[in-house]
């Protein structure tokens, strides 16, 4: 019998949802190119397609945005709950504690089938929590959600507390946009698989950022954000790279397990850095980077086809925004929610639990090998 460890190969469901064409380096979100989503629309517009199935009109758009910051707001016993974890807490712990504390909360709710109200509530609240626990651990003031500012800039400026340069917001909501869903991932399958068992969506939610806390799935793109600050300026970059390559090292943020051909997220990201490229020296340093990048490893790695990934631009993104290591995978999550949400109400909708088999390996009881 094959091997199944891992369940690679395995089809475990079918979705509506998002297409993640590796061969043929494409990403989809019910029927819209994920790329083109990225340069053109908001994030609350991709959060409402994937969650309803199409993209709001202009007057289903305000009333959506509307509702979406009404959950914005930390409920006074969530404030109390996290002011009880020590302040050297991972965020995501931070993330894991919380959820299943809103999860008590609503314990009087329906816990079966998940409720819309609680899909937009969670993910309009995950960005305050992040903010609240970040500014308390350096000792400052939370800030208060801007009802003015579209998702991505009130995140940033819950963090910081101004309010952000636009060319920021364009890129950070980019990248947002393409990390919001990505197929049978590790951290949605274990979310349906919570689900399936009828169980609640604050569980499920937990089950998730439990698996994307794991640094083989959740890991920030924190080695290549390395590559671009040992490199620092473009005039340095190909002498940085060669000696990478002569010393046998691999040049992060290249080559992908999904994608056998260009990740479709990072010439998003690309197209819109080059864009902006003026208006930010990391923008403009990370496409020179690539440029050369590509070009050293035809010589040096030839046949391996070796493309840049997501995550090479996220730490681009990353760098710019002057986001802390510590909150990369936080945001990420921040972003999956939509998708694991999505992914939630599809289970639901056509429910049957996961059961699948496993292979026994081990010896048998001696009686049973004579028969």
């Amino acid at each position: 019998m094959a091997s199944v460890t891992g369940l690679e190969g395995i089809i475990a469901a079918e979705t509506e949802l998002s297409l993640v064409d590796g061969e043929n380096g494409y990403l989809v979100y019910r029927r819209h190119e994920a790329k083109k989503l990225a340069l053109d629309k908001s994030f609350e517009e991709v959060a409402y397609l994937l969650w309803h199935g199409e993209l709001p009109t202009e007057e289903i758009l305000v009333n959506f945005r509307n509702q979406w910051s009404a959950h914005r707001r930390l409920p006074e016993t969530l404030k109390a709950a996290l002011n009880l974890l020590p302040l050297e807490c991972d965020m995501m712990s931070v993330l894991r504690t919380a959820i299943s504390f809103l999860g008590t909360e609503s314990v009087k709710k329906a816990a079966w089938p998940p409720q819309y109200e609680s899909v937009l509530a969670y993910t309009a609240l995950l960005p305050t929590i992040i903010a609240f626990k970040y500014r308390q651990s350096l000792g400052l003031q939370p800030i208060e959600p801007n009802p003015e500012l579209d998702h991505v800039a009130n995140y940033l400026y819950m963090l910081t507390g101004t309010v952000p340069q636009s060319v920021h917001v364009k890129v950070l909501t980019a990248y947002f946009v393409l990390a919001m869903e990505h197929g049978m991932n590790a951290s949605t399958f274990a979310g349906r698989v919570v689900l399936s068992t009828q169980s609640d969506i604050a569980s499920a939610l937990c089950a998730s950022i439990g698996a994307m806390k794991g640094p083989l799935h959740g890991g920030a793109p924190s080695e290549v954000l390395h590559m671009l600050d040992e490199i620092g300026t473009k005039d340095r970059a190909e002498a940085w790279l060669i000696e990478q390559l002569e010393s046998g090292h691999r040049l992060m943020g290249f080559g992908h397990r999904i994608y056998k051909t260009s990740d479709p997220r990072a010439e998003a990201l690309r197209q819109i850095m080059t864009e902006l490229a003026s208006e930010d020296p990391w923008f403009e340093l990370a496409i020179h980077v690539e440029k050369l990048a590509v070009e050293l490893l035809v010589v040096y790695k030839p046949g391996r086809k070796l493309y840049v990934n997501v995550e090479f631009y996220a730490a681009a993104v990353m760098r710019a925004i002057a986001l802390p290591k510590s909150l990369f995978t936080p945001s990420f999550t921040a972003s999956r929610m939509v998708g694991w949400t999505a992914h939630l109400l599809e289970q639901a909708s056509c429910n049957r639990i996961f059961r699948p088999q496993s292979v026994y390996i081990g010896e048998m009881p001696t009686a049973l090998q004579q028969t």
